[in-house]
This record gives structure tokens, sequence and C-alpha cells, in this order.
């Protein structure tokens, strides 16, 4: 089953009925909310790694342990307007846009997720940092999982929020009319970032093609790679997740040895925008838990 080409196009696209009544009584799970901008960095950049050029930026760099924040599919590093400001007075938050995403380029050929991986490896290199902790939604996640895997040498701790280890993660039900709407909403904001910063503004159709591809065959993560993680883990969704099936995110939590399983209430795939102060309060507590007195 190509379960996230199969939800991501059937709830993303497929739901595209706009709705003023709805969007105005919606609740907070069925919400795209708009994200404030990023603040200054103290240093932004771009790296050239195998075919492409990849954009990061720094905050508060050097001012507590590292942090690298990846996104999800079809965004870019602008949709952490909500939780940069919150973790960079604790920390040197970096984040990353993906390649094909935000400002970073996609060379020729298919995109994968062990590509993104060792992009942010080579982020790392570029700015000397040794380790860093990793908080990442959805693809984010899943580059995080690799991150954890072959290079945990690299990674402190991991926060995945949304992620899938194979394509076998579809969401049972129906999709929830309650959802009408959001689809549209979804990817026009997206092509809209996308062309403020792309070099390349009218590419949004390839990178969505690049995307529909791989998630048609990636994840493929196995029990055996997943039990080799020995970095701390924290798997986190929302209780309305409309396109991974909990058993999918419980079983992802399972085969991790040591993992804890977090579920925010009131908010879907989408819950860092949807809900920002229960988010962050859920990735600083794992980041910087209370020392015992």
């Amino acid at each position: 089953m190509k379960a996230r080409v199969a939800n991501l196009f059937s709830v993303l696209v497929a739901l595209l009925t706009p709705a003023a009544a709805h969007a105005q009584t919606a609740p907070v799970w069925a919400t795209v909310p708009d994200v404030p901008p990023l603040p200054p960095p103290a240093r932004s950049g771009f790296v050239d790694h195998d075919g492409a050029r990849i954009y990061f930026a720094v905050f508060n760099q050097g001012g507590g342990r590292p942090v690298v924040l990846l996104h999800g599919g079809f965004a870019s590093s602008a949709s952490w307007g909500f939780e940069v400001p919150r973790l960079a007075p604790r920390h040197e938050v970096i984040v990353i846009d993906s390649r094909g995403h935000g400002r970073s380029t996609m060379p020729a050929g298919p995109l994968s997720y062990r590509q993104m991986t060792t992009d942010v490896v080579a982020v790392l290199d570029r700015l000397r940092v040794a380790r860093a902790s990793v908080v990442g939604v959805s693809d984010g996640g899943i580059v995080g999982l690799l991150l954890a895997i072959h290079h945990s040498d690299r990674v402190d701790r991991l926060f995945a929020w949304g992620a899938t280890f194979n394509t076998h993660a579809d969401s049972d039900g129906p999709p929830d009319p309650t959802m009408s709407g959001i689809g549209a909403r979804f990817m026009a904001r997206m092509e809209a970032n996308y062309r403020a910063v792309s070099a390349t503004p009218d590419g949004f159709p390839a990178l969505r093609t690049a995307l529909g591809r791989l998630y048609a065959i990636e994840p493929d993560l196995t029990p055996a790679e997943l039990g080799s993680i020995r970095v701390p883990t924290l798997v986190a969704d929302g209780a309305h997740e409309q396109f991974i099936a909990r058993s999918h995110t419980e079983a992802l939590a399972c085969m991790i040895p040591g993992a804890r399983l977090t579920i925010l209430p009131n908010v879907s795939h989408g819950g860092p925008q949807q809900d920002p102060a229960a988010f962050h309060q859920a990735v600083a507590s794992f980041l910087d838990p209370p020392r015992p007195r």
C-alpha cells in the first residue's frame, strides 16, 4: 500500500472544497494557522552537497546546546516561526531547508530521505557542530530517525513528530468531513511560500511530483534498524492525526529502545502550528528535563 501517496494526495489535495462557514467554526485540529516570520538569524548561508545547495540559518549561535529543526514535506524552515523564538533563549537553533524545498535547490533525479539525512550532516560539518538534538516534523522526523540510525554520534536527542517508518502507515478511517478545504489551504500556502523564496519559483509542481514518487517507496526502515537506535527518542503526534494510523505511531515508539510516546490533544498532523505552546512544552520538557533536586 502506497500509504503516504494515498493519504497526502487524497486528503491534502482531494478535499478541496472551501467553506467560509466551516472555516469560522473549524476545531483547532482542522485549521491551517498563519505562522509568524522567523526572527533575523545570527548566520545563514548555503552548503553545496550531493548536487544541491542546502540553505541553513542559525539563531542564538553559541548560546546553548544546539538543536536542529527539520520541517515536513512541501514546507520549509519558515514553518518554524512559532518554535524558534521559544527555543532560542536556551539553545543554539539551526534550521535547514530540505533539498528541493524553500531556498534549497533540487538537482535532477529522485529525492530520497537518505540524501536529506546526509545534507543535515553536511550542514553540521560546515557549522562545526559535533552533536545536536533533532526536532523533526513528518518528513523531518523520518530524516531524524535516519540520523539516529546512521549518524548516532551526531545526535543528542530525537523528537519525531508525525513520522512514519514504512509505506504502510495509512490511517484506516475515511477522511473527516471537518477537514474539508484544509488540503487546498495547506497546498496554496506551501506554494506561495515556495514562490517567495525559491531560486526556481515555478518549480513547486516538480517538487510535488518528486515527493509523490518518494512517498510511494520510502521510508523503508526495518525493525532491526529502529531497534539499533540508542539516542534518547520521543515519538509524538496529534490525537486527530489524519494521515497516519495510531497503531503505526505506537509501533514506531515500541520498536525504538526506551522511546517515549506523546499524543497531544486537540491537534492533527499540523499540531506544531495548531497549538505551538503545547508543542513547545512537549519539545522543551524532552530536551531540557528538570534536574533532580
